[in-house]
């Protein structure tokens, strides 16, 4: 690295190599946002902003007790004097502290909008109003007292907490979510009651292990409720690693209407799940027909959640449609828990359920043992003012009369009786009622209390056991403030290995599959007795018309070798002219359509070229899940026929025929195919398969069908020329 000299207009100029100057800048920029920003101290569970926050509204004093201040003053104090950032997000950041949608135990007394769980923002911080709670009281309960370190601000103006004292276990009992470079945190929250139950357990027993933990710590206690579907396994396994998930579901109810009629009705939302992006995702839903079981859905909520959800049928169950909208819609999320905190050192970890509260635990003792000091030193300096007092009230004659005739009593009072100079500038600064007979004896009361407590308190400090028990009080005293009942219920998991498919949850219904030549399909209720009344846009004619049942699915054939599949329950309704099929597949605007037919499992399809080749396809591997569907044939499509007989008849466009036993073509899942007939010139005109007990038909150039009894005279092998058919064959549909 060479430094040169610098400039006449000031700065300096170094020489280094990109990559290096690039990755000290980033590795330093990464560490700021691991320990700065992003990840929450394991011992309060808070990130720099909200710690920032809370203690500059202490100093504000704005306790429980009193005036709510503007949100706009609190953000200026606290980016003027502790987070050099910008306001929006310390706003922010006030805001979700005070939101008892997203805290279990909010730690902001918010007064004015601070948004809702529809989604809504809050308003600006000009028109809010915040103090601190109950709970963030228990959380900066002794700051003044020595239980945690300080540390200058940004600008060394004054000082901020490292940590805060922490009354209970903030991290687990509200969470925490963030991103840092290369690593991430999500803790969900949980119910401040068990986890001091947890504590006090590991206080009594401290090779209590997480299993047992688990017994009392169930699982996560989100402050929107909803209903936990994770299993007992997975939840230890993430509560054992600091790694997992839980799987949350909206609290639902049947309400009954009378007639066999029901309706369900959300009143639980899962967690960080906006109520209206919710609502207009089941909308979408039913619009794009993705859900067959549901028909309607309304937000009756007022101060409660309350999403009306109308079925369809009633011969489907609640439980049945419940389970189909948990697969599609945001009723059911999955929760990530990631536990990676900041242990004591600031260093990152992931740690799981019984280390972050061991870690909590330890945090607890050291301020124990911190504010005691504190204390202890109080009292040691008192009691050693009110010895001197006591020396005083001895020799009260003779210190009156050094304090009115000695030019310089201090020196004297120190001398004669031996006093400090603190005792001494005391006992000279007493108003002269301090010296009544009531007051020495609440001297020597005050003495003697103090001095029990000094025994008190020196006597913990040798005595880990009276320690722990101090803690234990404090504990309970702080379970007592903060119980309330769990709002997440922890239910049986739900077995996904086996899904249903939401076919299952389409009512089954005949219909009428109509597909016009230019493409509008559409699916009429029942069966189409006259296709003649069929009405199409102008210029538009029928080209397929196929029964079906709403459960199936539609095979599309098209020239260029594809085969499309579509749901007959997603079909348009036959009361208009239906919807252009290529906006639900993406066909190619050159291709035709070649036919269209419902899916028969187990079914058979031959599929054959205009070049005269062809194979048998088993229907279930033409099912394609993608919109661009299945490249089934190489080469332009002529027929994808189902095979119900045992013999092929082909006819060229040079008007020869050629009939041979089905058994000769392959069964192939894709390709090209093996030739069906021989053509010196052109390709193949019509293919279809027969019955030989039967005997296949055509269709004449006036359009009526016609039978084909002596079949058997152009009966060859595959591949061959044929020859000429009967007067009349062009085509066999």
């Amino acid at each position: 690295m060479t430094i040169h000299a610098p400039p006449p207009e000031g700065g300096r100029i170094v020489e280094e190599p990109m990559g290096e100057a690039l990755s000290r800048r980033y590795l330093a920029y990464a560490l700021s946002t691991i320990t700065n920003r992003a990840l929450p101290d394991v011992r309060d569970g808070f990130k720099p902003v909200h710690r920032r926050i809370l203690y500059a509204m202490h100093q504000m004093r704005l306790n429980p007790q009193a005036a709510a201040r503007k949100c706009a003053k609190v953000v200026g104090e606290v980016m003027g004097g502790y987070h050099p950032h910008g306001d929006a997000s310390i706003y922010d950041a006030l805001v979700r502290l005070a939101q008892d949608f997203s805290q279990r135990y909010p730690l902001v007394d918010g007064q004015g909008n601070f948004g809702n769980v529809d989604g809504d923002n809050a308003a600006a911080m000009r028109y809010t109003e915040c103090k601190l709670t109950a709970a963030a009281t228990l959380m900066l309960q002794g700051i003044d007292q020595d239980a945690v370190d300080f540390r200058p601000t940004y600008d060394d103006q004054d000082q901020e907490p490292v940590v805060l004292p922490a009354g209970f276990p903030n991290l687990l009992a509200n969470g925490s979510s963030g991103i840092a470079v290369g690593m991430a945190t999500s803790i969900p929250p949980h119910n401040a009651a068990e986890l001091i139950d947890a504590c006090l357990e590991l206080l009594k027993r401290p090779e209590t292990t997480t299993e047992e933990l688990v017994a009392l710590v169930p699982g996560p206690d989100f402050p929107t409720g909803g209903v936990a579907v994770e299993g007992h396994a997975s939840l230890l396994d993430a509560y054992e690693t600091g790694r997992g998930g839980v799987r949350l579901r909206a609290r639902w109810e049947t309400e009954d209407l009378g007639r066999g009629m029901w309706r369900i009705v959300v009143t639980e939302v899962p967690y960080q799940v906006q109520k209206g992006r919710l609502i207009e995702q089941l909308a979408e839903l039913i619009e794009q027909k993705k859900s067959p079981l549901l028909a309607d859905v309304r937000d009756e909520s007022a101060e409660d959640v309350r999403i009306v959800l109308e079925p369809k049928s009633r011969t489907v169950t609640p439980d049945v449609m419940m389970e189909s909208l948990f697969r599609l819609s945001d009723l059911e999320i999955r929760f990530p828990i990631n536990m990676t905190v900041l242990d004591a050192d600031g260093t990152p970890r992931v740690m799981g359920l019984k280390p972050c509260l061991v870690a909590f635990l330890d945090h607890r003792r050291e301020v124990l043992l911190r504010r005691s000091r504190w204390r202890a030193d109080r009292i040691e300096a008192r009691l050693h003012l009110l010895q001197g007092l006591r020396i005083v009230f001895l020799n009260l004659d003779e210190v009156i009369r050094i304090v009115r005739e000695e030019e310089t009593p201090k020196a004297v009072l120190i001398a004669r009786f031996g006093l400090t100079e603190t005792q001494a500038d005391y006992v000279l600064d007493t108003r002269l009622r301090q010296l009544a007979r009531i007051e020495e004896v609440a001297i020597e009361n005050e003495f003697k209390a103090l001095s029990e407590e000094l025994a008190g308190l020196n006597e913990m400090f040798a005595s880990p056991a009276r320690q722990t028990k101090l803690l234990a009080v404090g504990l309970e005293d702080v379970r007592k403030a903060l119980v309330s009942p769990r709002r997440t219920t922890i239910a049986e998991a739900v077995d996904l290995s086996a899904p249903t498919p939401i076919d299952a949850f389409i009512p089954r219904e005949a219909i009428t599959v109509i597909l016009s030549e230019r493409g509008w399909i559409r699916a009429a209720k029942g069966k189409v007795e006259d296709p003649s009344e069929l009405k199409f846009k102008e210029g538009d004619a029928l080209a397929f018309l196929v029964p079906a049942w709403t459960t199936d699915k539609l095979l599309v054939a098209a020239s260029d070798g594809r085969i499309f599949t579509v749901g007959a329950d997603k079909l348009a309704s036959g009361r208009g002219h239906g919807e252009p099929l290529r906006l639900m597949i993406d066909l190619d605007e050159k291709a035709d359509i070649v036919n269209l037919l419902a899916h028969r499992p187990g079914g058979k399809l031959l599929v054959a070229s205009k070049a005269g080749y062809g194979f048998i396809a088993p229907e279930d591997e033409l099912l394609a899940q993608k919109r661009g569907g299945k490249q089934v044939l190489n080469g332009e499509m002529l027929a994808a026929i189902r095979v119900s007989g045992d013999h092929v008849a082909t006819v060229g466009d040079n008007i020869k025929a050629l009939v041979f036993p089905l058994a000769e073509l392959p069964e192939m899942g894709r390709g090209k195919g093996v030739r069906l007939q021989n053509f010196k010139q052109g390709g193949l005109a019509d293919v279809t398969v027969f019955s030989a007990d039967a005997g296949p038909e055509w269709v004449d150039g006036g359009g009526r069908r016609r039978n084909w009894p002596d079949w058997k005279d152009w009966l060859g092998k595959r591949a061959q020329s044929g020859r000429q058919g009967p007067r009349g064959l062009r085509k066999f549909r």
